[in-house]
């Protein structure tokens, strides 16, 4: 998803906060966060892991940059909980004692539409590129590789597509290719030489001329 809920972060926001002996687990309740997760995702439809990235990807965008990692699960949990009527906002605010930052709705024509394309189309040394599209909805493909060329260097079983299953009970299983990407080619600024490697779905791909 476009914004500053990209998978592939964004840049600007000054050094990451990196410790090399960071806890899982920094407050125990991060660690019943967690928890809440897997009991709420469990009693709403269509229960996928895509379903709930997408539920962090519709905080508002400066509730989200306000937030930690952990807070970001928490908000997602009571943003499920909420559309499948199991509590309600009301309640919600309540006993947590004010506004409580619950995720926006799901925006129209999200679902991934048209033909099913064919899969499996490139095998490792193919050159490709990235398709530079914007969904409306839910992707696992990082903003930074879109209209970008690299070279397949791992060709991996089918799996379901991310972008199908956060909005609808379908399932579409694709090829999923590790593409190896110059550095230089994604940032310029780069060092010559550097590769980074993204796994992408074969719908994300197109052949390199």
């Amino acid at each position: 998803m476009d914004g500053i809920h990209d998978l592939g972060g964004m840049d600007g926001f000054g050094p990451v906060d990196w410790r090399a002996e960071e806890p899982v687990f920094s407050q125990d309740w991060e660690r019943r966060a967690r928890g809440l997760v897997y009991a709420v995702v469990l009693h709403v439809e269509n229960p996928t892991t895509s379903l709930f990235r997408h539920a962090i990807e519709r905080i508002d965008p400066a509730d989200y940059l306000a937030s930690t990692y952990y807070e970001h699960w928490l908000a997602a949990a009571a943003s499920l909980a909420v559309e499948a009527g199991l509590v309600g906002l009301g309640e919600l605010e309540e006993r947590s004692g004010g506004r409580f930052p619950v995720a926006r709705p799901v925006r129209p024509n999200t679902q991934v539409e048209g033909p099913v394309p064919p899969t499996g189309r490139f095998g490792v040394g193919d050159r490709v590129r990235v398709r530079d599209f914007h969904p409306r909805g839910h992707t696992r493909c990082p903003r930074y590789v879109r209209g970008r060329s690299g070279v397949v260097v791992r060709a991996d079983t089918a799996a379901s597509v991310p972008d199908v299953e956060a909005h609808s009970a379908d399932r579409r299983a694709e090829a999923v290719y590790s593409v190896g990407f110059d550095a230089y080619e994604l940032w310029r600024d780069a060092q010559p030489g550097v590769r980074v490697h993204v796994d992408v779905w074969d719908s994300y791909l197109e052949a390199a001329r």
